[in-house]
């Protein structure tokens, strides 16, 4: 074979993948389609940011990858306030009260693959092959084979799609999938404001969908995550900067004080979708692959960065006992690890776009009440921020704390 493991997608959960495999007996390679600029260092940030939990950010960590991205840029934050648009409902969370320093980090995607790019040069059992672009998949009971544009072929123990919500090697697979999309589009931007963010998140839930500033590394400057309708959305992307300004103020308030400049925006469709199974004959499936959710919650690359830390231990468990890392046994403890977490959080953030989207009286009342009585209840309040930062749950071993490894 000419590898044990081709990963299909160098993106931030393939390339994930790829460096916890590193320094394991697995040859490994990495096929991606095209080569981002990694270029650093930047001056502008990148329009798309991801909220990094503290369980996402132990994994890079653990495979040699966090340093770069400090080296980069990373904004921690400490704080999360929340509040419905609608009615007096609203929570806080903080830092300081669960004893962490914060409660993860703000991180330009960007940043995050180039890290994670220049970790996997370092490893000498994991190759990068771009561009590759895949046009058929053959599996047989005991290998996997790749055709490549261009004629070359590859054939591994095992395939991973980790090439994202269109997944060609999950079609491939003949792997279905259980989904919808949602009438809203999220606008994403960097904002700069005239009052600091002060290391914190703050959300607006709205009818239409939810509002988020997100903590860059300058005091003032946030990351914006607006989720709106389709046609809106447009609207907010073609309009001047100063209208843009003006509507952003009137959508959010002042709790930052006065918009006073936007960078480039861009604009994502937002869906549901959920791989009916996560493996097949010698596939399997990570990431938005296999998943993908609403945003508001920020939980869609976490969830994917631990299927990759899931599936190195699966797999480097395997071949240490000298097992076939291919066999569906094997994949399919991977899948029982990781299905039914994913499932939960996929279902949890749906059933919150639509609490959150609803304008009866009755559901309005309730969830401004449950807002309230949850930032009351520290005990409560403390079982949920500490789930969702990953610091709680059944975590691979890179995830944990040192001392709980």
């Amino acid at each position: 074979m000419d590898y044990d493991v081709l990963i299909v997608g160098g993106g931030m959960v393939g390339a994930t993948l790829a460096c916890a495999l590193g320094g394991s007996p697995l040859r490994v390679a990495v096929l991606e389609r095209g080569e981002p600029d990694h270029a650093w260092p930047r001056t502008e940030y990148d329009i798309r940011v991801s909220a990094l939990t503290r369980a996402s950010t132990r994994i890079f960590e653990a495979v040699g990858a966090w340093e770069g991205m400090e080296a980069r840029r990373v904004s921690p934050y400490r704080a999360m306030h929340v509040w419905d648009a609608t009615g007096s409902g609203t929570i806080h969370f903080d830092a300081n009260e669960l004893g962490e320093a914060n409660l993860g980090h703000i991180v330009e995607n960007s940043v995050i693959l180039g890290a994670l790019r220049e970790r996997m040069a370092q490893l000498d059992n994991v190759e990068l092959i771009s561009p590759a672009e895949v046009v058929s998949l053959e599996r047989e009971s005991d290998a996997a084979r790749l055709l490549l544009a261009g004629g070359r072929r590859l054939e591994a123990a095992l395939v991973v799609g980790a090439d994202g919500l269109h997944s060609r090697v999950r079609e491939a697979a003949g792997i279905t999938t259980t989904g919808w999309a949602y009438d809203q589009h999220a606008l994403t931007a960097s904002v700069r404001t005239s009052k600091p963010h002060e290391e914190a998140c703050w959300q607006r839930f709205a009818p239409d969908g939810p509002l988020a500033f997100l903590p860059l590394p300058e005091p003032n400057l946030s990351s914006i995550v607006w989720t709106t309708s389709p046609e809106h959305a447009r609207v907010l992307s073609e309009i001047e900067p100063s209208a843009f300004l003006d509507e952003l103020q009137q959508a959010f308030g002042d709790r930052l004080g006065r918009m006073e400049a936007v960078g480039q925006r861009g604009v994502c469709p937002l869906a549901l979708q959920h791989a009916d199974a996560y493996c097949a004959e010698r596939v399997v499936l990570v990431g938005n692959a296999a998943h993908a959710i609403h945003p508001l919650a920020g939980q869609g690359l976490n969830l994917g960065i631990l299927d990759a830390a899931a599936l190195a231990e699966v797999l480097i468990d395997a071949a240490r006992s000298h097992g076939d890392i291919g066999a569906r046994p094997v994949l399919r403890r991977y899948e029982r690890w990781r299905k039914g977490d994913n499932v939960a959080v996929t279902a949890a953030m749906d059933g919150f776009k639509r609490l959150f989207g609803s304008q009866l009286a009755p559901v309005r009342w309730a969830r401004n009440f449950g807002l309230r009585l949850t930032d009351a209840t520290g005990p409560v309040k403390q079982t949920l921020i500490r789930r969702a930062m990953g610091l709680s749950g059944d975590l691979p071993r890179i995830a944990r704390s040192v001392a709980s490894r």
